[in-house]
């Protein structure tokens, strides 16, 4: 298993596009993008479990009930959530594309993010598709990463390749995310596809238990987005003997999947929105796997703990509230709490209370723009890890005036 470059265009048959249309003031800035598949895929997704949800995940779920699908299109500058021809809006998108690429509306998948409760105009994008269709390219992913980012600083996008039954395989992502970002069953906007050929239930199957692991262990704010949605397409042109059953090839492909995620995952924790660190908690020594994952996500909520690593503090005692509070199944007096980056490690809370430590060497292991905070519970076998980031000044400033 080997990283490539070419994101969501890496595995065979997939093009994408991305350009500004008209719905973001920045002319400079993409603002609609293109994902397309020369031959119709197998699809899977996993959307936001607020209540409040974006007319495209309405119409987008509508379309993935067979499990098929051959294009996602999605704007960015306007989350068309809260509208009331908001699923009009969403599906017109659909119609549109599939009316220009000759393909069903049904087989399109729409996302869309950015201000919620404003009106989304049709016109822009109805006027800049034929133009999004000319542009598809094997070459670009990298357009299509951009024209879905909204206060995202870089664009997130990954590729492997690897082998299955002897034949080359390869899988790629995309995705957008920095603020409102807290998921439960799903993650901001993320699209990923590949070359291999499983099942409809399978894909659905392996993506619903890889975000259990790595976008539902990921929180920059605590806020769950009305948009959240992760969609992924296997065309099935590697060419391997379709996965129709769990066992080698399907662990293969879960191996990869995992890669990519967790790979997301942390680009995306690092471009948190004001973030100047990336936060990762790695939790050992649970007595089951749901205790490990309460611990190590309630330690990257904490903004208490935010805070402080913003500040270069090794203030511990955060990290035992946090745990204290996550109402997971803990001995308090077995804790043991290492701060770790690239310029060391150190012991700062040893069975549950404070050691003698050198400020100084903290200080500057915390200096770092990628923290571990290592948790050792003591009390099992079980682990798990969560992704976040620091909390800053400029995350106020950016949420200040959002939407004007």
């Amino acid at each position: 298993m080997k990283l490539i470059s070419g994101g969501v265009c890496a595995a065979k048959g997939f093009k994408a596009s991305g350009l500004h249309c008209g719905i973001r003031k920045d002319k400079t800035k993409k603002d609609l993008s293109l994902i397309y598949s020369e031959k119709i895929c197998n699809g899977a997704a996993v959307y936001t479990t607020n209540l409040v949800k974006g007319a495209p995940l309405i119409v987008t779920k509508q379309h993935l009930r067979d499990k098929k699908a051959q294009a996602i299109i999605c704007n960015s500058g306007n989350a068309n959530t809260c509208n009331a021809d908001g699923v009009e809006i969403a599906k017109k998108m659909s119609q549109y594309l599939s009316s220009e690429i000759g393909i069903d509306e049904n087989d399109v998948l729409v996302a869309s993010t950015g201000v919620i409760g404003q009106p989304l105009d049709i016109k822009p994008i109805k006027e800049a598709i034929p133009e999004l269709c000319d542009k598809l390219s094997e070459n670009g992913g990298s357009d299509a990463a951009l024209g879905i980012m909204t206060t995202d600083t870089v664009k997130k996008e990954i590729a492997l390749e690897f082998e299955i039954g002897e034949k080359v395989c390869h899988i790629g992502g995309i995705a957008k995310g920095s603020g409102m970002i807290h998921p439960d069953m799903a993650t901001m906007l993320v699209f990923i596809t590949t070359d291999i050929a499983i099942s409809g239930d399978m894909l659905q199957k392996a993506l619903s238990s890889d975000i259990k692991n790595t976008f539902n262990m990921l929180s920059i704010d605590g806020d769950t987005s009305t948009n959240d949605m992760v969609v992924v397409l296997a065309n099935g042109l590697a060419e391997n003997a379709e996965i129709v059953t769990e066992g080698k090839d399907f662990d293969v492909f879960m191996k990869a999947l995992n890669t990519v995620n967790v790979a997301l995952c942390k680009m995306i924790a690092s471009d948190g929105e004001g973030a100047t660190k990336m936060l990762e908690c790695v939790v050992e020594g649970a007595k089951t796997e749901e205790i490990a994952k309460k611990v190590a996500k309630s330690v990257v909520c904490s903004s208490l703990l935010k805070a402080a690593m913003f500040g270069s503090d090794a203030n511990w005692g955060r990290v035992l509230c946090a745990i204290g509070y996550s109402k997971a199944d803990v001995d308090i007096d077995k804790i043991d709490v290492k701060f770790k980056s690239k310029s060391g490690e150190i012991l700062v809370c040893e069975n549950g209370a404070g050691v003698d430590f050198s400020e100084e060497k903290a200080k500057k292991i915390l200096l770092e723009d990628e923290i571990e905070i290592l948790v050792d519970l003591k009390d099992g076998d079980y682990s798990s890890n969560a992704w976040g980031c620091d909390l800053t000044y400029d995350y106020v400033k950016i949420n200040g005036d959002y939407r004007t």
